[in-house]
C-alpha cells in the first residue's frame, strides 16, 4: 500500500488494525507487532494513528528515551497497548527489565516495537510485522507480513 500523504497513513493503520483485529489468534500471548523502516520513515506517526483508532486520547510520543510506554484501553478485546522503541537496545537481554516475558505472555496485551531488527531473537514468531519504505517523493510504501 502506497500513502502519498500523512492522512493516507492513518488510514492504512486503520486497515491494517482492522485486520489484525479480525484474524484468528493462533497463539497464545499478546498481539505483538514489529515495525521496521529507515530514520524518519514514518513508524511513530503509524503507532500514533493506530493508539488513535484504539481509542487512545493521550499524545502519543516516541517511547525513544524511555524504551516503553503502555497505555490502558477501553474500547477493544485488548486491556493494554504498549509501544516500545527498540532503536537504543544494545543488548536483548534488556527487555528483561521492561518486564518483557511477562508482556508478552499476556493475551490482554497488544504491542508495537519500533526497530524490532534490534531484538530479534526475542520477537516471537507469531508477531506480525509492518515495512515502510521512503520514496524520493515523499510517499510511504507499506508491507505487511
Amino acid at each position: 500500500m502506497i500513502s502519498k500523504n500523512i492522512k493516507e497513513t492513518e488510514k492504512i493503520a486503520k486497515i491494517f488494525l482492522d485486520k489484525i483485529s479480525k484474524s484468528k489468534k493462533k497463539h497464545k500471548g499478546a498481539l505483538v507487532v514489529g515495525l521496521s523502516g529507515d530514520l524518519g520513515a514514518g513508524k511513530t506517526a503509524f503507532v500514533k494513528f493506530i493508539a488513535k483508532h484504539l481509542g487512545i486520547k493521550n499524545k502519543v510520543f516516541s517511547p525513544t528515551y524511555v524504551i516503553i510506554k503502555n497505555y490502558k484501553l477501553q474500547i477493544t478485546n485488548y486491556k493494554k497497548f504498549f509501544h516500545i522503541d527498540a532503536y537504543r537496545i544494545e543488548d536483548e537481554k534488556e527487555l528483561l527489565n521492561l518486564n518483557w516475558e511477562e508482556i508478552i505472555n499476556n493475551e490482554e496485551n497488544i504491542i508495537f516495537i519500533e526497530w524490532p531488527e534490534n531484538i530479534s531473537k526475542s520477537m516471537p514468531k507469531y508477531s506480525k510485522y509492518v515495512y515502510i519504505l521512503s520514496a524520493d517523493n515523499g510517499h510511504r510504501n507499506f508491507k505487511f507480513k
